[in-house]
């Protein structure tokens, strides 16, 4: 796939924006000459974190809103269960299927045989490590390690010890946080010692790695938690060894989230952790119904700017990936290291907005 020119690209997407609610061809329409909604499936990767939760709530009423018919399934976080999952959809006739595989390697084959029965796929916040997909929406991963570094490196003028509590090594989302972080501090806060310590999204593993780095480190002052699933265990561990402390005092340690749940913007304001970077759910939900829908109709898609302060990017042959915005959100709103940030009651925030 060639990219074209800027103002070329941006006429293309403006264009297929526009015609995104429109119905044509033969799938579309009924034997009375009607709309007839399109199926899709939507595979939920988990119900136990308030990010997911709240992409889940999301998703119907932009189905809705699309005119989609949607099935659901949720394959918590397993990959075997994902591709039975699959499997289900094909046989109630699904057109598209959008899904958030966590381990991005072994959804390969599953992807085979879907692309081997025309059945485009969009997948949400992951990207397979093989295979072909009509778009992957989700935000740029690595942006997602470098603000948090700038944000702890400035925090620490440059100097101190900090703990990230990873994701899942074997999803790419826990990789590009991982290594831009690693990278960032490497290059920009030499004077900074980072302990990175494997969780698996699991919030108990990583209180009790992160009490362990406590207990033989109790000089840290920074913690990055990749995801808000070590929200919770990483405050009541803080409070319990008296280090949950408002900024200005020196027993405050610098904690960095990363989603932009509501209880993390409520929590920045009171000053129990100190920045987030907001994960866009409920734009997660929205484009990848409207990127599953054009692709029902036909509609194909070029690098470059979208009509919706994104950019899509070729990340291999055969797969595009469409990187929202995701800001980084703290107290003050102030610029750390370079990045902007929002403050925690900034309208534009979907965590300020769901219900």
């Amino acid at each position: 796939m060639k990219p074209r020119s800027i103002a070329a690209t941006a006429a293309v997407l403006l264009s297929a924006a526009a015609l995104l609610s429109a119905c044509g061809g033969d799938d579309t329409t009924g034997a009375d000459g009607g709309s007839k909604a399109a199926v899709v499936g939507v595979d939920y990767p988990r119900s136990d974190t308030d990010f997911w939760n709240s992409y889940i709530k999301y998703t119907p009423q932009f189905a809705t809103e699309l005119g989609l018919d949607l099935k659901t399934t949720n394959s918590q976080n397993d990959v075997a269960k994902l591709t039975s999952n699959v499997q289900s959809f094909i046989s109630q006739g699904v057109k598209g299927i959008a899904m958030a595989p966590q381990d991005t390697a072994a959804i390969a084959p599953a992807l085979q045989s879907l692309a081997s029965k025309k059945i485009p796929v969009v997948t949400i916040d992951t990207r397979p490590d093989q295979g072909e997909v009509f778009m992957v929406v989700r935000a740029d991963n690595r942006a997602y390690g470098e603000k948090a570094c700038h944000f702890l490196g400035t925090k620490l003028k440059g100097a101190g010890k900090v703990v990230m509590l990873q994701g899942d090594l074997a999803s790419i989302n826990g990789r590009d946080r991982t290594e831009a972080f690693n990278d960032c501090m490497k290059k920009s806060y030499p004077g900074i010692t980072v302990f990175g310590e494997a969780t698996n999204w699991d919030g108990a593993l990583a209180s009790q790695k992160l009490q362990i780095r406590l207990t033989e480190h109790p000089d840290i002052k920074g913690v990055y938690m990749q995801s808000s699933f070590a929200l919770a265990g990483t405050l009541q561990l803080l409070k319990q060894r008296g280090l949950l402390a408002p900024p200005s005092d020196p027993k405050h340690v610098f904690v960095v989230s990363n989603d932009g749940i509501p209880k993390e913007l409520q929590d920045i304001a009171a000053g129990n952790i100190d920045a987030t970077v907001s994960q866009p759910a409920d734009l997660y939900a929205k484009y990848a119904l409207q990127y599953l829908k054009a692709a029902i109709e036909g509609k194909t898609f070029q690098p470059g700017p979208t009509d919706h302060d994104s950019t899509i990017i070729q990340v291999r042959d055969g797969v595009l990936e469409d990187q929202l915005s995701a800001p980084l959100v703290t107290a003050d709103g102030a610029e750390y290291g370079g990045v902007p940030s929002l403050k925690p009651d900034d309208k534009s925030l979907w965590g300020n907005n769901i219900g």
